[in-house]
């Protein structure tokens, strides 16, 4: 007698072609039944003598699949004729659609192939490759519930879409010059341009120097050839400030010095921006001048396409948003927000549901949760109730919890302003329709006045939901490691439950129970975000005496400048309490002249960090005192150190360099000792190290290194980025894990 089962696969299997999958095992097997797709489940009925083989062969799954689960249950009754795919329905929401991702390599070849359907199509897809968050508006998966609703599938797609011998069987993104979404070019002023081949008119258009606004899964680009990158950088007002680029793979193997590791990441299916060294440091200046480089390749058929046209080895391909700002996804925004900044339009005539920025990735650590990776999903028990965790201000994302998963957002952006608030909010209700949840819990930042703790207040009072305020540091480390350690949280600036302005923080327990054991010494901040943009302002703040003053002036300070700013820190004048990592980094790369503007986000200590780039440091005495139960490091003691080198050497670039070198060096092997310290102490074994200053590879491996010789073990969640855009995460974890106590 045949074997039969009724079996259920949780996880992610909605968007990643699991039904023709089950379908063609079915067949290789001679199993009879049906499979069906219900919300975040794919259910299958299933008789046949090959029944555990075929079993087998389902818990592996298609490749863009992540099973969480297989069940298989005892059925009754006697089998169909044949099996089937029936038509989806509703049901349990514990998975999720997988993130958009790049074209296939045999979706490639199809572009390419002179005669074939898809030759030439920008849009060529199937069940392995191109949009999935971006395109849906609910669940089940179906095309009746994406954008692709408003393209009917031609004869030729139907064929193959039903045909389950193809990868198209059951694509729900299948499309060709016949049915599917149409490029159209527009001119600066928004005429359309006719032309036998758009995307072979904007690659030429490109080579002779026009600027032009890309539309491509998440959102626009704006591309334009090398040559031109000094005057986008005028007409976007971004003149330090460094761009990506997308590359063809040879060009960047020969100015870089990317590693295996790099290069598999690159060549992935994220495809995200990968920063990587530059061959030659200095080379490139006009597009970044720092010693790295953010390089992807073309990630979709309509980059392909452009490239095959273009005789540039590579395009600035920056986002056409302003910085913290959500992405632009509509031409009419594109037209009023960039007029005046691009040349043309090419854009085209699928709806982007779900706006998503390309992801960032330096060695290894993510920077920005986009493209690729998010939605991301991670398993995690954290209670029975669902749980929103709202984020931080800068860098946000949002996390959902539920029925034992963590979902993280793509990248939200910098929520101060109305237009990401905005985005905020479309972003968790976007979560909220595809997952269903209760949410009886929201966890927020512990600062009362960012928008994204006012946003948990308001969906408090809507639903009921209890509401946990959770310090941003703790947060970070509750991201990071979920056992008890040590853990250090270094980045800008974080509201402290003392108050102040924290963000060199050491840590002893587990979440929800941290105890602040270290920190860095607390010093002042005249003008608060004012010493931010202005990184001399911390300097004088960190070092307030002759000395700074002298140099001050010499730089061009008015007397009258310099003496409103020694009032103000004198007088404690609007002049914040800080204990940040990231200021000192800002100090630091101010008295040595190298950044005394910051114009973006992140630009004194990236520029500080690639001064520096290749120098061996000195070691310094680390100067340790306490201040109550805390180890503190004695920042201005670090700085007075290297301002006296500094002004020895004025003039010597390689004095400066040494010396910028060694202050971070020395930073870090402070950090280290504070944290090996209280690891000894406690008698754990576990170091955990988060914030956004962790990027800086000199500080991080110098920590690294530290721990290590000193016998602990460091650990670093490589799934989350390393700064802000894990704090959602770490909210949920907090939140979760003080609901269990």
């Amino acid at each position: 007698m045949p074997k039969q089962g009724y079996i259920i696969i949780r996880g992610i299997v909605q968007g990643v072609g699991f039904r023709p999958f089950v379908y063609a095992r079915a067949i290789a097997h001679g199993i009879k039944g049906t499979v069906c797709n219900t919300g975040s489940e794919v259910q299958v009925y299933a008789w046949g003598d090959n029944f555990d083989d075929f079993l087998n062969d389902l818990k592996t799954g298609p490749p863009l699949s992540v099973i969480d689960s297989v069940e298989v249950h005892t059925q009754s009754g006697d089998p169909p004729d044949t099996f089937s795919i029936l038509k989806s329905h509703d049901g349990i929401r514990s998975g999720l659609i997988p993130p958009d991702i790049a074209i296939c390599a045999d979706c490639v070849r199809d572009i390419y192939t002179p005669g074939g359907r898809y030759e030439e199509y920008f849009a060529t897809s199937c069940v392995n490759c191109g949009p999935r968050y971006s395109i849906i508006r609910s669940l089940p998966y179906d095309r009746e519930r994406t954008a692709m609703d408003m393209f009917p599938p031609c004869p030729g797609c139907s064929d193959e879409y039903s045909d389950p011998s193809g990868r198209r069987h059951h694509a729900q993104t299948i499309a060709c010059h016949e049915c599917g979404p149409e490029l159209v070019l527009y001119s600066g002023t928004g005429e359309v341009v006719r032309d036998n081949s758009l995307i072979q008119k904007a690659a030429g258009l490109l080579d002779q120097g026009n600027i032009i606004a890309i539309r491509g899964i998440g959102g626009f680009h704006i591309a334009c050839i090398g040559d031109m990158t000094t005057e986008l950088k005028k007409r976007l007002n971004r003149n330090e400030q460094p761009f990506a680029i997308m590359a063809r793979k040879e060009w960047i193997l020969n100015n870089t010095l990317i590693s295996p590791d790099e290069e598999k990441i690159l060549d992935s299916d994220i495809s995200p921006i990968v920063i990587l060294d530059k061959r030659e440091p200095d080379a490139l200046e006009h597009i970044s001048n720092l010693h790295t480089i953010g390089c992807m390749v073309p990630y979709t058929g309509l980059h392909h396409l452009l490239f095959s046209h273009l005789f540039a080895p590579f395009l600035i391909m920056t986002s056409a948003n302003a910085p913290g700002y959500p992405m632009i996804t509509t031409y009419p925004e594109a037209l009023s927000r960039l007029t005046g900044v691009v040349d043309y339009y090419l854009t085209h005539t699928r709806d982007i549901i779900n706006r998503c920025d390309d992801s960032v990735i330096r060695k290894g650590a993510i920077i920005r949760l986009s493209r690729g990776f998010a939605p991301k999903r991670t398993k995690i028990f954290l209670g029975d109730s669902a749980i929103l965790g709202t984020g931080p201000e800068l860098n946000s994302t949002v996390t959902l919890y539920t029925k034992g998963f963590c979902i993280t957002s793509p990248h939200i952006g910098n929520v101060r302003n109305p237009g990401t608030y905005a985005y905020l909010k479309e972003t968790t209700k976007c979560l909220q329709n595809l997952m269903q949840p209760d949410i009886r819990i929201i966890a927020h930042d512990l600062h009362p006045q960012f928008l994204s703790t006012r946003y948990a207040k308001e969906l408090g009072e809507e639903t009921g939901a209890h509401l946990v305020p959770v310090q941003h540091h703790e947060a970070h480390i509750a991201a990071t490691f979920h056992d008890e350690c040590i853990g250090i949280a270094i980045d800008g600036v974080g509201y402290g439950s003392d108050g102040t302005i924290w963000g060199g923080e050491i840590f002893q327990g587990a979440a929800p129970c941290y105890t602040r054991i270290g920190h860095l010494m607390p010093v002042l901040m005249p003008g608060g975000d004012l010493a931010a943009t202005w990184p001399e302002r911390m300097l004088y703040g960190i070092l307030p005496d002759e000395v700074t003053s002298s140099l001050l002036l010499s730089r061009g300070w008015t007397y009258q400048d310099l003496s409103i700013l020694e009032k103000q820190v004198s007088k404690r004048f609007n002049t914040a309490i800080t204990s940040s990592t990231g200021r000192v980094l800002d100090a630091a790369a101010a008295l040595l002249g190298i950044c005394r503007k910051k114009t973006y986000d992140g630009e004194p200590a990236m520029k500080l960090e690639s001064f520096a780039y290749g120098v061996s440091p000195e070691s310094w005495n680390i100067p340790l005192t306490r201040i109550g139960q805390a180890e503190v490091l004695d920042t201005p003691a670090l700085l007075k150190k290297a301002r006296d080198l500094y002004m020895k050497h004025p003039e010597e670039p390689k004095i400066i360099q040494k010396t910028a070198a060694s202050l971070q060096y020395n930073l870090a092997r402070g950090i280290a000792m504070i944290a090996s310290n209280a690891a000894a102490s406690s008698g754990l074994q576990t170091i955990a190290l988060s914030g956004g200053v962790a990027y800086n590879e000199m500080i991080r491996e110098t920590i690294r290194k530290n721990v290590k010789n000193n016998g602990f073990n460091l650990h670093i969640n490589h799934d989350m980025p390393f700064g802000d855009g894990c704090i959602s995460f770490g909210q949920c974890v907090f939140a979760g894990k003080k609901e269990l106590l």
